[in-house]
């Protein structure tokens, strides 16, 4: 099945697709976020975080969003550093959390307890239900675009601009932006496709930009890469499957496809690619049960695909 995507914003830096635990799709585009029921694929709602405003301003356009945990609550980051969160089923905005001083480029929850990063490399952690949301701070020296709790919640994963993907240890209270990472490791261009295996709960995956090209699994513990296989293409956007076991992959040039890979220790094969977008696969997400995949590309088509 394939949907125009109009007011796409095409930005690698972006996060503008996921899935919840109740199979509801939210893809932002421009200024608003439109939410599908996976099942039904019937449009359910939308939202929209800047009312009034022109979907192709792109200074007001939004940068990320990611569902909480349960599925309840929609968080969206902007590109002026304001940071919302939505009931969905009421379709309201039940809080403006603090903001940050540059575009939110990534959210990820743990619990309660939200994790922002910024296009300035600052991570901000809150907890929505506090007086003073702000309950912990730590910076990396460059832009951060990715941004993950581990299926435990007792690591955080952070990529950014420069190649870093930092590791850093649970316990995030307190401000001090000198903080540090347990683990630091390298790649040749920007960790923007990352994520955590959900059944090798200390491995984490991470994907190469243009300059790059190379799918990697990393152990967190040692900070060695402990399997790689070279695509050839930039890598946009990256999810893995927990039931079903297999890692997608979305791709830029020359192909615009996407990859699904197998992983077992230490083989990372891929079993098959699918084609239809004509632009860079910019992001990817699945429904809970990892039989559908859901793409949005630079081509501003939104893609259904059954596994």
């Amino acid at each position: 099945m394939k949907l125009a995507a109009p007011s796409l914003l095409n930005d690698y830096y972006t996060n503008l697709l996921d899935c919840s635990s109740y199979g509801l799709i939210a893809l932002a585009l421009g200024s608003s976020v439109f939410i599908w029921d996976s099942e039904t694929r019937a449009l359910v709602g939308c939202l929209d975080p800047v009312p009034g405003r022109a979907s192709g301003n792109q200074s007001q356009s939004i940068s990320c969003l990611c569902w909480s945990r349960d599925g309840r609550a929609l968080c969206i980051g902007t590109r002026r550093g304001d940071i919302q969160l939505w009931d969905v089923e009421q379709r309201q905005n039940v809080s403006r959390l603090s903001s940050h001083l540059s575009a939110v480029r990534a959210l990820s929850w743990k619990q309660q307890l939200l994790s922002s990063s910024s296009a300035l490399g600052h991570i901000h952690h809150l907890d929505p239900r506090a007086p003073t949301p702000l309950v912990g701070a730590a910076a990396q020296e460059e832009g951060i675009c990715s941004l993950q709790w581990s299926p435990g919640g007792d690591r955080l994963a952070s990529g950014s601009t420069d190649g870093l993907l930092c590791i850093w240890d649970g316990d995030v209270t307190g401000l001090a932006k000198s903080r540090q990472p347990i683990t630091t490791m390298k790649q040749p261009s920007a960790v923007k496709a990352m994520g955590w295996c959900p059944w090798q709960r200390k491995m984490i995956a991470t994907g190469g930009g243009w300059k790059d090209g190379v799918l990697r699994i990393w152990d967190t513990d040692s900070g060695t890469c402990v399997t790689s296989a070279n695509t050839n293409s930039q890598i946009c956007s990256l999810r893995w499957a927990e039931k079903k076991k297999y890692l997608v992959t979305g791709h830029g040039l020359p192909e615009h496809h996407i990859t699904c890979w197998t992983w077992e220790f230490p083989s990372l094969s891929p079993t098959y690619q699918l084609t239809g977008h004509s632009q860079r696969v910019l992001h990817l997400a699945l429904n809970p049960d990892g039989t559908q995949i859901f793409s949005a590309g630079a081509d501003q088509r939104f893609h259904i695909w059954h596994m």
